[in-house]
């Protein structure tokens, strides 16, 4: 079995990570950055993996379809715009496909190539990550668990151990998808209806075992995809929150008030700058980026079940990983992307065609692959 993992920054490497330790397949990196690279075969130093400097946007399609007409599985840890670029060429070149999602509008498109994934014989999973990805299949189960569903709050966050003021967070991902999560409108799903609303609102607290103690979550976007479509008709209500330390949502959204985030360009005497570029150049610089991280989960459902109400709570705190120098965030991220990679390798999944993972990822097997890596997710009822 060939793989080939297009990006070799944190994400990338934590999918490869797992891959080596629990497959045996043959991996290829790819990455534009030379400096990526190096930093990819430093961290997976001892480990057999070919790596290819290749820059998507400046190589011709017929070259990356033979690329990938070399490998039987590839998977997008690039940003989200290459990942319908890269679904499409994999379509083609009969090889499956996955990616981390992030954008809905991404993924509906790779969900027209529905036809010819399945003409070709090939399997299509976007939004294989945390949030959506993993959140995605707790409400696979939940749906599972019920007859009726009257609502599902997913709430997900990745922080710092040792928060810094005055934001309590480090970049645990690129800061343009967290710019993205702060602007772009969070969905919700409300009896049917799927509504819009402004992301960085709707602020709530909630509890965690220490040394979390209280926290905050508001709307974002992106972490919910998919998922109200596809329960239009088994879920009443459903929406998606981000965790952060009590504070982050009031003096980001004060920035972002600022028009920090904005994409049209002001001029600053005489030099014209785009206030989102810079912003996201000064969060890389201002913002800690290698300290120990935590991810913390709580999702909440009520429903019925033969006809008796129930409750069910999923409940996760995930710590970096001291003796791999992997942070909680490419554990949850890379490893639940490895996770169903491998589950089309090995025939798991042998449905052909593009499906999100709440369609195709058995959630049974899935959470005890994520038990195997040390990352348990408890399920009980209330």
């Amino acid at each position: 079995m060939k793989v080939i993992v297009f990006g070799a920054g944190r994400m990338g490497q934590a999918i490869v990570h797992d891959l080596c330790i629990y497959s045996s397949y043959d991996i290829t990196m790819v990455d534009r950055d030379v400096e990526s690279i190096e930093n990819a075969k430093k961290f997976l130093e001892r480990k057999e993996i070919d790596f290819i400097k290749l820059d998507l946007e400046k190589t011709g399609d017929s070259d990356v379809k033979q690329l990938l007409q070399r490998h039987d599985i590839a998977v997008s840890a690039l940003p989200y715009r290459f990942n319908f670029y890269l679904a499409k060429q994999s379509v083609k070149a009969k090889t499956h496909f996955l990616d981390l999602g992030g954008n809905h509008d991404i993924v509906d498109m790779e969900l027209r190539l529905m036809d010819t994934a399945r003409k070709n014989n090939v399997t299509v999973i976007p939004d294989c990550g945390l949030a959506p990805g993993l959140v995605s299949i707790i409400t696979h189960d939940i749906v599972d668990q019920m007859d009726t569903v009257e609502y599902v709050k997913l709430r997900v966050g990745g922080v710092p151990v040792h928060p810094k003021p005055p934001f309590n967070y480090q970049l645990v991902f690129s800061p343009e998808g967290l710019i993205n999560e702060y602007v772009e409108d969070a969905i919700v799903l409300d009896h049917e209806k799927i509504v819009r609303k402004k992301s960085m609102t709707e602020l709530e607290t909630l509890q965690f075992p220490e040394p979390f103690g209280t926290m905050e979550a508001f709307l974002t976007s992106g972490g919910i995809s998919t998922l109200p479509y596809t329960y239009r008709d088994r879920i009443k209500y459903l929406d998606y929150k981000t965790v952060r330390y009590p504070g982050h949502c009031e003096k980001f959204r004060t920035l972002l008030g600022l028009g920090l985030a904005e994409e049209k360009e002001i001029s600053i005497g005489n030099t014209n700058v785009v206030p989102r570029i810079f912003f996201a150049a000064l969060l890389s610089k201002k913002l800690p980026q290698h300290g120990k991280d935590a991810v913390l989960l709580k999702v909440v459902s009520r429903g019925t079940k033969n006809g008796e109400l129930l409750d069910l709570e999923y409940t996760m705190i995930d710590y970096y990983d001291e003796k791999n120098n992997i942070s909680a965030m490419m554990r949850t991220t890379g490893y639940t992307t490895s996770v169903i990679t491998q589950m089309i390798a090995d025939n798991v999944i042998t449905q052909r065609g593009v499906f999100c993972p709440e369609n195709i990822v058995p959630p049974k097997i899935f959470f005890d692959e994520l038990r195997k890596r040390g990352i348990n997710i408890s399920r009980r009822k209330k």
